[in-house]
């Protein structure tokens, strides 16, 4: 019964056991089997990453962006990211989660990275998901990703310098291309940031200069006498232009050392004008302070540019040089000194002072209009036009046209017949014919592009016409355009031309005529003249120099000296191996002025020396040297006239011509040297010189004489053999050329004054000569003619057959050491009185039987072949004193300017 009772009890237990574990089994399983569909993906990142990172700071930027997917989403849990985490010891970063259902996360820095420690990082990052529930079991994780990370610099750090001082010397007279090295450092770790990019000198006005990489060298030698120590500070700047936090200071000391160089030679060498050639040089020696010197070279230039145009030249006119030169006579000069009939002149400006050459500047505002008798008519084909010009840059960037010389019409039309200008550097001349002479296209335009155009330094320049072919010399060189441009001829028409200077005249086609294309330089010597240049000989010596350098005794140089002059002696090269023979030959370079007057003024000297030595690799340095010579003022020339100043003769006699300045005399005095200002010649203050004149004038005061009835004569035999011209006209003649006193003397005695019909009582005519184109003028010399009419002549002879008790010659005052007067006796006095008489009666007789038949041409006005000198006795220069001063008529003077006509006054 028990066990009945036992199994009664067993039997449902055991059951409830058996059915309670399969219970349990059955339901482990559904669960095992629910979790595997759920969380089956592991999540997915980049297999890797670059990230950036800015030292100081956390945030990664990360290319690409760091976020997880997982495919098990939107499954919660397991289709979520939970994490991410990061592999590695050394790696000072962590990543966390943004969004665990997009998967984005961000990589950040733990704490503070340091570019300097450490610039960049790599480790490993895996993601992984939720797992099945919110304890996260069963969670799954991705592959593993490479992360590499940059760190980005920051330029915290300024450079340092290693030393706070340097150190170093130099030895005087040497320049270095270094003499130490200064070096900085910047502990920053990227190139940008801590590399030196560049040094500094901070102190002010200071001989020295440093290089990118700190090396500092003299820009200047450096003398021990003047400074022996230099102290300057230096900075650095990195890359970034971080500056240094605190500069360096760097010692130089200059070691007095021997210095090479020329000694023995003066600064100031003067010059007195006359002396012919001075040594310049007479005790220099070089010293090369125990150097081997194995060749040397010495060049000795002479700048002259102060002087003149360039130099000091003859300033005598261009066309007077011309003739000087043996040119062939007949230019034009465009550009004379001002005058009363050369006035076209009076209003331009001019350049330099009372000593220098005539020039005239002009600012493009100003021109001049050759007056119609002026201007040649007889161009050919053949013809020059030479010029002095200095010319600099036309402002703009499109320069108009510049005009030198141009010949257009005067009214209607505007048309260019020829002219010479100067367009963006270029020299253009214009040239058009005449539609008579052809009817093809001709060359018409010459073009020359030149450095000399526009240098602004003076040129000598010389266009030479043999159409169709024109030359251009400047400064004697040759030079043919680089481009000529063809044209139609010119229509032939009766419209006038108008030659200007310094601009264009446009008369026609616009509503009022006017000046255009305006010149804007100076100018000097501008003449035009039929022909054309005849040699190259002549071209030389018409812009050659008066002054320069010159070698005294160039055969005892020796062998071993090569020396070169250039044609213009403004340089001298010597070399040679022999320091000796180099000293001795460059004490015989000496300076020379061939001018009688030189213009006065510093003519600056630099001298240049080059040499090498035996196999060193260092030789010494000489320095060039500066001097000046001082050409002095010369003695002032004072030119004087005298003569008789009152002549009387019948008005009948002029028919057979007067001489005027029959007893002339001309004579040109100096102070001498010892200073003295006493001006009576016979003291002996004054020295009597000789020299030339370039031109003088003989002026009518008070009325021009009338045409047919009046001239002044002068018979061409007069200028033979002389270098000498005239123009005559109504108000006056001029004789011009550059010639000694005596034949400018001789030449004025044989000037005659004829009139056919004598009104006036009294004619007045005044003499002045010059030298150097204006810049000595002679005193003004004035000679009264009184002229008695019928019946004044008629008392006139009746007094003179009474003697009267006193006559006299009347001249100014003779500046001469031995002057003296004298008192004519009484029968000295009658006898000249009777024989005046005997000559007029004959004159008078001899002029009524050969008047139809005694005539010739004498130049341009006519004279008798064989005339008596009216004034060969003292009848001509005599006035009686006995003669009531109401008989005589009053003398009114009025200046006027003796018109030359196609003539040319001297500059």
């Amino acid at each position: 019964m028990y066990i009945f009772i036992f199994c009664l009890y067993s039997v449902p237990i055991l059951l409830f056991s058996v059915w309670k574990s399969n219970y349990l089994v059955l339901n482990r399983r559904s669960h095992l089997s629910l979790f595997v569909l759920v969380n089956k993906h592991k999540p997915w990142i980049e297999s890797s990453y670059h990230g950036i990172i800015t030292e100081n700071t956390d945030a990664v930027l990360l290319d690409p962006p760091l976020v997880a997917l997982d495919k098990d989403a939107p499954v919660p849990y397991a289709g979520e990211i939970c994490g991410f985490h990061v592999q590695g010891l050394s790696a000072p970063f962590e990543a966390v989660v943004l969004n665990r259902t997009s998967g984005e996360g961000r990589l950040r820095a733990r704490g503070p990275i340091d570019c300097e420690r450490q610039r960049e990082f790599t480790f490993i990052i895996q993601a992984h998901d939720c797992g099945t529930g919110p304890k996260g079991h069963a969670k799954k994780r991705s592959h593993k990703a490479v992360v590499h990370v940059q760190v980005g610099d920051v330029n915290e750090f300024s450079p340092v310098f290693g030393q706070l001082e340097y150190h170093g010397s130099v030895t005087e007279g040497k320049v270095y291309d270094s003499i130490l090295q200064v070096q900085a450092s910047d502990q920053d770790c990227s190139p940008q940031y801590s590399q030196i990019c560049n040094y500094q000198i901070t102190s002010q006005d200071t001989a020295f200069a440093i290089d990118r990489n700190g090396n500092i060298r003299n820009t200047e030698s450096l003398s021990f006498d003047k400074k022996s120590h230099y102290k300057i500070r230096v900075t650095a700047f990195d890359c970034g232009q971080k500056r240094a936090t605190q500069d360096t200071v760097v010692h130089i000391h200059v070691k007095p050392i021997c210095k090479p160089g020329w000694q023995g030679w003066s600064k100031l060498v003067d010059y007195e004008p006359g002396m012919g050639g001075k040594l310049l040089f007479p005790k220099m020696h070089l010293e090369t302070c125990a150097g081997s010197v194995s060749w040397i070279r010495t060049t000795v230039e002479l700048e002259t540019s102060g002087a003149g145009r360039g130099c000091d030249r003859q300033s005598y006119s261009e066309r007077s040089l011309q003739k000087l030169c043996g040119a062939s006579s007949g230019s034009t000069d465009l550009l004379p000194a001002p005058s009363g009939v050369f006035n076209w002149t009076a209003t331009l400006v001019t350049d330099g002072g009372r000593d220098s050459d005539l020039t005239y500047r002009f600012d493009g505002r100003q021109a001049a209009k050759i007056p119609d008798w002026v201007v040649p008519q007889n161009l050919t084909h053949q013809f020059t036009i030479t010029t002095w010009m200095k010319h600099g840059p036309s402002p703009g960037q499109r320069a108009e046209k510049e005009t030198l010389l141009c010949n257009s019409d005067k009214t209607e039309m505007n048309r260019h017949h020829y002219s010479l200008y100067v367009h963006n550097c270029r020299l253009v001349f214009l040239l058009r014919t005449d539609y008579t002479q052809t009817d093809s296209f001709r060359p018409a335009e010459f073009h020359w592009k030149l450095e000399q155009i526009c240098d602004k330094e003076w040129h000598y320049y010389i266009i030479s016409v043999d159409f169709p072919v024109v030359t251009l010399y400047v400064d004697g060189v040759t030079f043919d355009p680089y481009l000529v441009t063809d044209d139609w001829p010119i229509h032939s028409s009766q419209i006038d031309v108008q030659l200007t200077v310094g601009a264009c005249w446009q008369g026609g086609e616009v509503s009022k005529a006017k000046f255009t294309q305006y010149f804007r330089g100076s100018l000097s010597g501008l003449t035009i003249r039929p022909g054309k240049i005849e040699s190259q000989k002549i071209i030389s010596c018409l812009q050659s120099c008066k002054e320069g350098l010159d070698i005294t005794s160039p055969e005892s140089l020796g062998q071993r000296i090569k020396f070169h002059l250039n044609p213009a002696q403004s340089l001298v090269v010597m070399e040679g191996e022999d320091l000796e023979q180099m000293n001795a030959a460059l004490r015989k370079v000496s300076y020379i002025n061939s001018r009688q007057f030189p213009t006065k003024g510093a003519r600056h000297l630099r001298i240049s020396t080059a040499v090498q030595c035996f196999g060193e690799d260092v030789c010494i340095s000489v320095p060039d040297i500066e001097a000046v010579v001082m050409v002095m003022q010369p003695s002032e020339p004072r030119i004087t006239i005298s003569g008789a100043e009152h002549l009387t003769i019948p008005a009948s006699d002029l028919a057979l011509g007067l001489s005027l300045f029959r007893d002339l005399h001309i004579i040109s005095t100096v102070i001498k040297s010892d200073g003295q200002t006493n001006t009576d010649h016979r003291s002996g203050a004054f020295k009597e010189i000789t020299h030339n004149l370039d031109y003088c004038d003989i002026m009518v005061l008070g009325e021009e004489l009338r045409a047919g009835l009046e001239s002044l004569e002068l018979h061409h035999s007069a200028l033979s053999g002389k270098h000498l011209e005239y123009a005559n006209s109504s108000t006056g003649m001029s004789i011009y050329g550059v010639d000694s006193i005596s034949h400018y003397t001789e030449v004025i005695r044989q000037v005659r004054y004829q009139s056919r019909q004598a009104v006036d009582s009294v004619r007045t005519f005044r003499l002045t000569c010059s030298e150097l184109n204006g810049r000595y003028i002679s005193d003004q010399y004035t000679l009264q003619v009184n002229i008695l009419h019928s019946e004044e002549a008629i008392e006139h002879v009746n007094h003179v057959m009474a003697p009267p008790k006193y006559m006299q010659i009347i001249h100014p005052t003779v500046i001469e050491s031995n002057s003296y007067s004298s008192v004519v006796p009484a029968v000295a006095t009658a006898v000249i009185v009777l024989c005046i008489a005997a000559l007029l009666v004959a004159l008078l007789s001899v002029y009524r039987l050969n008047q139809p038949e005694n005539q010739e041409h004498i130049h341009k006005h006519p004279l008798p072949e064989k005339q008596a000198d009216c004034d060969g006795s003292s009848l001509s220069i005599t006035v009686n004193p006995l003669e009531s001063p109401s008989a005589q008529n009053p003398v009114k003077k009025y200046e006027n300017t003796v018109t030359k006509q196609n003539y040319n006054q001297p500059n």
